[in-house]
């Protein structure tokens, strides 16, 4: 019957290994609590606001409005004010 026996280096690299994964995990999930998909709710007052802003040329504006009522990021307030 073969013998099991692992060599050190052949442990030492599926710590390693085990570890790399582990702390993957841990980072994806911490990302996934801190940048929750589907949690902001815009209201339609914001949204009236920000197309007024928009439809004045005033992009910008409308971007930090929405960032600072909405709790969004640059990207997904430029994306939201870009689709109004």
């Amino acid at each position: 019957m073969p013998s099991l026996a692992i060599s050190t280096t052949g442990l030492i690299l599926l710590t390693v290994l085990v570890t790399l994964a582990i702390i993957a995990l841990i980072l994806l999930a911490v990302r996934f609590v801190h940048h929750p998909r589907n949690s902001l709710t815009v209201s339609e007052h914001l949204m009236d606001q920000a197309r007024e802003l928009k439809a004045h040329g005033r992009m910008d504006d409308a971007v930090f409005l929405v960032r600072g009522e909405a709790g969004m990021s640059h990207r997904a307030a430029v994306r939201f004010v870009r689709r109004l």
